[in-house]
């Protein structure tokens, strides 16, 4: 009989540098649920992978002075390496400059272009660099990127696009038939509200403003969209081929039964994703489960703040199936999870080196104590052992259904709820007194052989959690591996088996203030120079008599306040001299109306008097931004008497 098949995906890492612990969360989330899925005998396949084309890659290249190849030869080596470090399990590494990606890449344009899904036009829009996406203004938040908050540029260039109002109603209907198809409910609704019930606008999938990129193979000025390279690889990594010679693979896996990606990505696979398949008359995957996002305690992770967290240096400090258990027992299922430096210590005391490793080597150690390591079941049963055996029956049973539904952390809480009964077990049957009693030495060897029989099948759920520790554990144990099935049956650990003679220590206790000292020379390496200069864009130069042309005097704000039917602007009344000058600037979301009274600030005096929202504006207050988004009015740091020139 042949086993059920299961493919699983992770979103493709950007090359643009280094993964955060966020990023690596999502990794070992996907290889849990592959792990598990293994363990119910499914015939599993997992891909991962890097995306490394697109303008920021050809900008941190040149920044580098390497070839944008080589730098991403370099970060897709850095990623794969932290992967392998978090004991991931995937069966595809696909990289979207491998041979057989571009060449489908560009078959795939080809034929939708052929059958009039793609057309050349002109997209004008604002642009985001770091997401390499388009936007309508209506679209941006406050004036920028509604996707990171950044600030974005307006763009236009000759472009392809793909026809998504086409296929608009038989993507509405999908996921109405389909109530699974994204998951959690929050993130379906909001793709339906806000983007595809609204109408869709057409989307631009080839670029000319740069080369690194995958050429349209029959217009060179073009090279294909990041999105359209990046999404493909679900279907290329298993070998898909456009003219129908496709790999058995793909004939074997596809359609994806889980496509698991973080939520900030979610309109481009549950959107425009699912388009490009219904246009290469391909089957929807049958799941897209958008994560939320691991933050720090301090915020969202940011290289600016110093806050950034990395795998690679937390399993320094906690080991490997440490770091898997914080990043997967405290992410919820549809809300942001928070990991700190004092949380994790607290983890690591509480749970795995109390609640977990203590219950393995107290019991080990007494087995060993009492009976040189022999376990036996002697049958010698009491009430007290009902509940223990029950919870260790059903256990399972919860686990499989918390992780049906990717409830990965719950799943393990589930688990330590079954370590934890084990310690209370200790607690109430005493196994230190029954020692003391002669008549009790077969009631101490039936409690030793529960314990033991609970531990294997804890460490077995364990497994796709925490790879290591789950072998460990049975290791010592010197217990076979269970099957799925197995665990529906109590008793499985054969009488008579010896435990190891000298048990491990799983995990070791922590000083969290040893550790937090140790963090500080983390934060200092992460932290970016506080001084850092934003792109200007340089202008023709100017002779001093040119601008000698450009008044600038001193004004000093009297009065000020918002424009009615304009949130961005602020009408100031300013003394400059002896007169009184009226002017309209767009400062409102960086200044109140009170904060700007009192000031004396730089004011171009001699421009051409204009209307802004019908409100008659009488010169310029001179102001700095950087592309952070903050903005500053330029004043003056003495007390200079209001209207001297500014030279």
């Amino acid at each position: 009989m042949d086993k059920k098949k299961y493919y699983i995906t992770t979103a493709i890492a950007y090359t643009s540098g280094k993964p955060h612990i966020g990023n690596s969360y999502e990794i070992v989330l996907a290889d849990s649920i592959a792990r598990f899925k293994r363990q119910q005998g499914y015939d599993v396949f997992y891909q991962t992978g890097t995306d490394e084309h697109g303008q920021k890659i050809e900008l941190k290249a040149e920044e580098a002075g390497i070839t944008p190849k080589e730098f991403v030869d370099g970060v897709a080596g850095q990623i794969r390496d932290i992967w392998d470090l978090m004991d991931t399990s995937y069966d595809k590494f696909v990289r979207t400059t491998d041979e057989h990606h571009e060449k489908q890449v560009q078959k795939i344009f080809k034929k939708l272009y052929e059958q009039g899904d793609i057309y050349k036009g002109y997209y004008e829009g604002m642009y985001c660099t770091p997401c390499e996406s388009f936007f309508t203004s209506s679209q941006l938040v406050d004036g920028k990127c509604p996707d990171c908050g950044r600030e974005v540029q307006p763009a236009k260039e000759e472009a392809y696009f793909l026809k998504l109002s086409k296929y608009t109603d038989r993507l509405i209907a999908h996921i109405n038939d389909h109530p699974e198809f994204i998951q959690p409910e929050s993130r379906k609704n909001e793709m339906m509200n806000n983007f595809l019930l609204p109408g869709l606008q057409d989307l631009c999938v080839s670029r000319t403003s740069f080369k690194w990129g995958i050429p349209v193979d029959f217009d060179n000025k073009h090279v294909v969209y990041v999105w359209l390279d990046a999404l493909s690889n679900y279907i290329t990594g298993l070998g898909y081929d456009v003219d129908g010679n496709s790999d058995s693979l793909f004939e074997k896996f596809w359609p994806a039964d889980l496509h698991l990606i973080g939520k900030d990505i979610l309109r481009f696979h549950t959107i425009y994703w699912p388009i490009m398949l219904m246009a290469l008359d391909l089957p929807l995957p049958k799941q897209i489960f958008g994560h939320p996002w691991l933050l720090q305690g301090e915020g969202k992770m940011s290289k600016s703040k110093g806050n950034v967290l990395y795998a690679d240096e937390l399993v320094d400090f906690f080991g490997v199936d440490a770091v898997r258990y914080f990043v997967l027992h405290e992410m919820p299922f549809d809300n942001d999870g928070v990991i700190t430096w004092e949380l994790m210590v607290e983890r690591m005391n509480s749970d795995l080196a109390n609640t977990l490793g203590n219950l393995v080597n107290r019991t080990i150690s007494m087995s060993n104590k009492y009976f040189s390591g022999v376990v036996n079941n002697t049958g010698v049963r009491e009430d007290v052992d009902d509940e223990l055996i029950a919870l260790a029956l059903k256990t399972p049973q919860i686990v499989q259904e918390k992780m049906e539904h990717l409830r990965v952390a719950d799943a393990i809480s589930e688990i330590f709820t079954l370590f934890k009964r084990c310690n209370k077990y200790i607690d109430e049957t005493m196994p230190w007194a029954l020692a003391k009693d002669e008549d009790k030495q077969a009631r101490l060897e039936t409690v030793l052989y529960n314990l033991t029989e609970c531990i294997c099948i804890g460490a077995t759920l364990l497994e796709s959690f925490m790879p290591d520790t789950a072998k460990k554990i049975l290791g010592q144990l010197n217990a076979k591996e269970r099957t799925m099935e197995d665990l529906a049956t109590y008793g499985l650990y054969e009488s008579g088996t010896k435990v190891t003679d000298k048990p491990a220590i799983l995990f070791a206790r922590l000083d969290v203030n040893e550790v937090l000292e140790k963090v500080e020379a983390i934060k200092a390496a992460n932290q970016e120079p506080e001084e850092h200069y934003p792109a200007v864009e340089a202008k023709p130069e100017i002779t001093i008599d040119e601008f000698d042309k450009v008044q600038i005097q001193v004004g000093e704000v009297i009065a000020c306040e918002p424009v009615k039917k304009a949130k961005k602007l602020l009408v100031s009344q300013i003394k400059v001299g002896g007169q009184t000058r009226q002017i309209v600037s767009g400062i409102a979301q960086y200044y109140k109306p009170e904060e700007m009274v009192g000031k004396k600030v730089a004011v171009i005096t001699n421009l051409k008097p204009v209307k802004l929202c019908g409100i008659l504006s009488e010169g310029m207050i001179l102001a700095a931004s950087d592309d952070d988004g903050n903005l500053s009015v330029m004043t003056v740091d003495k007390d200079i008497v209001s209207g001297s020139e500014i030279c």
